[in-house]
């Protein structure tokens, strides 16, 4: 029987990675999929499920080396959330901070493996390897050097692009083997809504991450002028639907998008009202956020299932 401690570290091992976040890459990924069959392409579920694998093994990089890299930032911060302020395995002290970093740099090596195993069974090897590199690159680069993105004003903008843009970019790309504009259409009210859960989860963190020079966009802006880009960036993720219309995403697709309105104008609400200023709501913003771009992939998957 593995002995008490052993079963500790790894269950803090596990949490340090926070697993339940890899649904929602699972999710854009599969969505990448679908869009990639309603373009045209016939399912492979071997080259599905290899770039699914290599996917996930660069989002758990990710998380690792996230939770190193911020590890001075967590400490400082007095008010965790379930939602940001890192795992927290690290600052409790259940495993050595060199333990996320190399976790981070095992799976970062997985992923490269598994990437290039699969990808000459995919329609565009070359294609497939840049695409899954780029994502791999910005994903590891959001708190890690050199960029240090989200410590430079940058990690929303590129965070917005990366978690739920190249990850359907790469579902698409694995099973239709082009660039194309359709998947972009879809992923713009997502890259959208994931820059304002971005910016919604460094509000609880804003105090640790000003004491360790760390300038997320709400740290640099303060709560009062972010509002203003918030409100604008939520409120694009619908207003541009008639314009993607226009530009080629299915009609049922966007109408599928509209179904989540009311969690965004509950969200723009109580940043109206001011909740970024009150603790007592964060948890409640933050699991919102993030229900609101796991319920618009949720929903414009099923638009896609409902067209196939």
């Amino acid at each position: 029987m593995m002995p008490r401690t052993l079963w500790k570290q790894t269950a803090s091992l596990i949490a340090l990675g926070r697993p339940l976040h890899l649904l929602g890459g699972a999710l854009f990924y599969s969505l990448g999929a679908v869009t990639a069959i309603y373009a045209g392409a016939t399912l492979s579920w071997v080259t599905a499920l290899g770039g699914l694998l290599a996917m996930l093994a660069a989002q758990l990089m990710a998380h690792y080396s996230n939770d190193f890299f911020d590890f001075d930032a967590d400490q400082a911060n007095p008010n965790p959330t379930q939602w940001s302020g890192g795992s927290r395995v690290l600052p409790a002290g259940h495993l050595p901070p060199q333990v996320a970093l190399i976790a981070s740099l095992v799976f970062a090596v997985l992923g490269l493996l598994l990437i290039l195993w699969f990808a000459p069974q995919t329609p565009a090897p070359l294609l497939t390897v840049v695409v899954f590199l780029v994502a791999a690159f910005f994903a590891w680069s959001y708190s890690s050097p050199p960029l240090w993105l989200n410590r430079r004003r940058l990690g929303e903008l590129f965070g917005a692009v990366t978690v739920p843009g190249s990850t359907l970019l790469l579902g698409f790309v694995v099973q239709r083997g082009s660039l194309e504009l359709l998947p972009l259409l879809v992923a713009i009210p997502l890259c959208l809504m994931q820059f304002g859960q971005l910016v919604t989860v460094n509000v609880p963190d804003a105090e640790g991450d000003r004491l360790v020079g760390k300038h997320t966009l709400i740290v640099w802006l303060g709560p009062d002028r972010m509002r203003g880009p918030y409100l604008a960036m939520l409120a694009l993720a619908y207003l541009s639907l008639p314009l993607l219309v226009v530009a080629g995403l299915p009609w049922p697709v966007a109408l599928a998008v509209l179904i989540t309105a009311p969690i965004a104008l509950w969200l723009g609400f109580q940043v109206i009202r001011g909740a970024w200023y009150k603790p007592a709501t964060w948890n409640a913003l933050g699991f919102w956020s993030i229900g609101l771009i796991v319920g618009t992939a949720l929903c414009e998957f099923g638009a896609f299932l409902l067209m196939l």
